[in-house]
């Protein structure tokens, strides 16, 4: 698990090559298996591979959706915000699970936040909810840009400065 973790870095640039349908049931899988609060399963995930729609997903934000326009696959993660209170952490664990299990397949991944985000004077969020046809009570925490990764990043090490950080002992 470590490993996995240290290897799992943030791409922004992908190959044209498509997500396979195999590897789509299995991030599909990993959000299904996420926790959720009081077992309600509030989070729905949106796949979309069409280049147009992903598109109009990256202009649904003012900034920050570069990795979206070379992504061959992108995750909206939603939650009935009905089903429970704590959506956003609930969809916030689906998300991380879905980006180690594309690590694991040997894909990229980034996540772009939508929740709290602005297109101009509009919510980032609704203008996804408008594109993809979701429910004004579905939450929109983030989308997700898949691909095979057409850049290389080191693994993230840990130093000592990171353990102080981290770990206190208390008596």
């Amino acid at each position: 698990m470590i490993e996995l973790l240290s290897n799992r870095r943030s791409i922004r640039k992908f190959t044209a090559q498509a997500v396979s349908d195999e590897h789509l049931e299995k991030l599909l899988a990993a959000a299904l298996l996420a926790p959720s609060s009081k077992d309600t399963r509030p989070v729905e995930l949106v796949a979309v591979r069409d280049k147009t729609t992903i598109e109009t997903l990256a202009a649904c934000r003012d900034s920050g959706t570069m990795p979206l326009r070379t992504a061959a696959l992108v995750l909206a993660v939603t939650a009935d915000t009905l089903k429970a209170d704590v959506w956003v952490e609930n969809a916030s664990i689906a998300a991380i699970l879905v980006q180690l299990e594309a690590e694991r397949l040997g894909l990229g991944s980034t996540w772009v936040q939508m929740r709290l985000r602005t297109n101009g004077d509009r919510s980032a969020e609704a203008e996804v909810r408008k594109t993809l046809g979701i429910p004004e009570n579905y939450g929109v925490l983030c989308l997700l840009a898949i691909g095979h990764k057409d850049e290389i990043k080191q693994p993230r090490q840990l130093d000592a400065a990171d353990w102080a950080r981290t770990h206190k002992e208390r008596f």
